[in-house]
Formats: structure tokens, C-alpha cells, sequence
């Protein structure tokens, strides 16, 4: 098992990211609150990962905190939650927002994430109120990447990439251009641009 990865940040395109580590590219796949606290390419990294074993490959997931690899995990048990929607769950919430949907029995919430209807929105809260508890207790924060939210100017690209980011993570086409159209400006990096975009699903 990997438990952690550390190496020059090389490629950044959610929700697909590569660490060079020793010369040695790997992919990963994260979802947004870890690409929010990403430096820029270029900067040495370290993050947390997960490696899913599939019968037809092997994926590897990174993750800015404990916490957040911790309820990915817990997450994926749960009957209809493959990794794709976990991630969307970690891009759409924070982990304390999301215990507080699932303490509160808050469906209506947890089927604000892509992929997640009413049916699965109650599964979820049943399966994972005496999870959250039994696995987190006091909540980890404790982040293993240093932020850099430069404010860079973005380009068509970046509008781009920001659709794209949310089509991956489940959200219609059309919806994620509404969603990023509503948020756009040339002061946000990509990154949050993307999370202003998410933003706008909470409300």
C-alpha cells in the first residue's frame, strides 16, 4: 500500500494531477478541496493517497488531508458509491459540512452532488452516521500541502478547464457552463474559479 506521496508537482488539471517523484511520474486523481490547496507546478508536494485496485486497472487518489482520505474510504463502502462519486461528494463539501448533512439527516443537501438522487442521499446517511462517528470522533484537519491561491489571470483555457472539472466530476455540460458563467472572472485562478462554480450548488 502507498501511503503518501512526495515529489515535484508537474501537471494540475483537475481531476487529474502527476507528481514527479524521483524521476518517476504518478497520476492521481483528487477531488477539488485538495486542488485548492495545491502550490503551484513546479513546488515540491505531499500528499496523502488511496490506491483502488480494479480488475481492469489500478488507480491511485491523493488527498490534502487525513480526514479527507478518511471519508473517501468510508464513503466507498457505502452500497452505490463508487470512487467517482466520492470524490464528487469531497469536491461539493467539506468533510465537516458533509457530517453535518449526515448528522442532520439532510438529504435534500446530499443530493446536490452529482450522481447522488434522493434513494442515494438516504443510504448514505444511514450508512455513514455510525461510520462518521466510529472513524473520525474529533474531526482531522490537518492539511500535508501548503495553499497558494495566487490570483492569476484567467484565459478562455482556464474557463475551459473549469467546465471540464465539473463534466468529471459528474455535472451536465450545460450545467457546468451555467454554473461557471455565474462565477466568472479574469482575477480568479482556476482553482477558484472552480470553487466559486461549486459554490453556487450549496445555495
Amino acid at each position: 500500500m502507498i501511503g503518501f506521496l512526495q515529489g515535484t508537482l508537474v501537471s494540475k488539471q483537475p481531476p487529474l494531477l502527476v507528481l514527479d517523484v524521483n524521476g518517476v511520474g504518478y497520476e492521481l486523481e483528487a477531488p477539488m478541496s485538495t486542488f485548492y490547496a495545491l502550490p503551484d507546478m513546479g513546488v515540491m508536494v505531499k500528499l496523502l493517497t488511496h490506491l483502488h485496485v480494479r480488475e481492469d486497472a489500478m488507480l491511485l487518489y491523493g488527498f490534502a488531508g487525513e480526514a479527507e482520505r478518511q471519508l473517501f474510504r468510508e464513503l466507498v463502502k457505502v452500497s452505490g458509491i463508487g470512487t467517482k462519486m466520492a470524490l464528487a461528494v469531497l469536491s461539493t463539501y467539506s468533510v465537516e459540512d458533509f457530517q453535518h448533512h449526515v448528522h442532520s439527516a439532510d438529504t435534500a443537501a446530499l443530493a446536490k452532488v452529482p450522481g447522488i438522487g434522493k434513494k442515494t442521499a438516504e443510504r448514505m446517511v444511514i450508512e455513514m452516521r455510525d461510520r462518521m462517528q466510529k472513524v473520525f470522533g474529533q474531526s482531522v484537519t490537518t492539511s500535508y500541502v501548503s495553499a497558494d491561491l495566487s490570483a492569476n489571470n484567467v484565459n478562455t483555457i482556464n474557463k475551459h478547464s473549469a467546465v471540464a472539472a465539473l463534466v468529471s466530476l459528474g455535472y451536465k455540460e450545460a450545467q457546468a457552463e451555467g454554473l461557471v458563467a455565474k462565477v466568472y472572472s479574469d482575477t480568479l485562478s482556476l482553482e477558484q474559479l472552480i470553487k466559486q462554480a461549486l459554490l453556487q450548488v450549496r445555495v
